[in-house]
């Protein structure tokens, strides 16, 4: 029988989880003595789980559906913060439910009238996968002209990593890059069956070791605010603080604003990229 691939996700995750863990961090007695396995075995999380190994071993293994109870002594024996029990949760319920069937998205009108109206502030829409829904002038004149992207391909993770702009572009690009990561982590989660999604991954991972190596950690992150450090070409250097706005109609686009604090050269910065773009043909 073929393991449902939500399941066969979780298990790999509840793995590398076990994994990270010590014996004294989980207050068991360690004799010292070299481990054959990194972390935790089996056994050991089912005994803290109170459950069988044997039923612990078909939920890593992909070949049961753990119940809510067990998942819920599972994640707190594994030291699971809120995104990771989300992202758990998340592949458990499709693995019960099945994979949702995922539409075209268009970006919903109420967020392109917000989007128009920031004329001077930079604002994207994005969609499941981090995909690029649309963008104003002062977005492209920030990152890049999307318009030239080519629709299907038009992927912020993909950008991060594909763009060598995007590794000047911002100061701390592994940090951003592995968010990024962490981010899409989740997006597997809520469909893992989603082919787009699947072809996203398979390609960045032939194409960049460091997407590979992070993909392999599963860490999960689920952000809707941060700050981000830019070198723009044009604006200069630009502490910018990123907000979202999760649209009622979809819930899976959100509108992303970049702003600058009042008085700051990064406010600066920004009306003079808005004068340049507005100049540029």
């Amino acid at each position: 029988m073929t393991n449902n691939p939500s399941r066969t996700e979780l298990g790999a995750f509840l793995k590398d989880r076990r994994c990270a863990l010590t014996l004294r961090a989980m207050g068991l007695p360690d004799s010292g003595s070299r481990r054959r396995v990194k972390g935790l075995r089996r056994e050991e999380v089912a005994l803290l789980a109170a459950i069988s190994t044997d039923y612990y071993a078909r939920i890593e293994q992909g070949r049961t559906q753990a119940s809510a109870s067990v998942l819920n002594r599972i994640a707190q024996v594994l030291h699971l913060d809120t995104d990771q029990r989300e992202y758990m949760y998340e592949l458990a319920d499709k693995s019960a439910n099945g994979p949702r069937r995922p539409q075209q998205q268009k970006v919903q009108p109420q967020l392109r009238r917000l989007l128009d109206g920031l004329v001077n502030t930079p604002a994207l829409v994005l969609g499941r996968r981090l995909d690029i829904l649309a963008w104003n002038p002062l977005a492209s004149a920030l990152v890049t002209d999307f318009a030239k992207i080519p629709e299907k391909k038009r992927n912020y993770v993909r950008l991060v990593f594909t763009d060598p702009f995007m590794r000047t572009l911002y100061a701390d690009w592994q940090h951003v890059a592995r968010a990024a990561v962490a981010q899409l982590r989740m997006e597997a989660a809520r469909d893992s069956t989603d082919m787009r999604l699947c072809g996203l991954v398979g390609e960045l991972n032939i194409k960049d070791e460091d997407f590979r190596r992070w993909w392999g950690d599963h860490q999960i992150s689920v952000s809707t605010i941060g700050t981000k450090v830019l070198r723009h070409p044009v604006a200069g250097d630009l502490t910018l603080h990123w907000d979202t706005v999760t649209s009622p109609a979809d819930p899976d686009q959100q509108l992303v604003t970049l702003t600058a604090d009042p008085g700051t050269p990064s406010h600066d910065g920004l009306r003079i990229l808005a004068s340049w773009a507005a100049r540029t043909p």
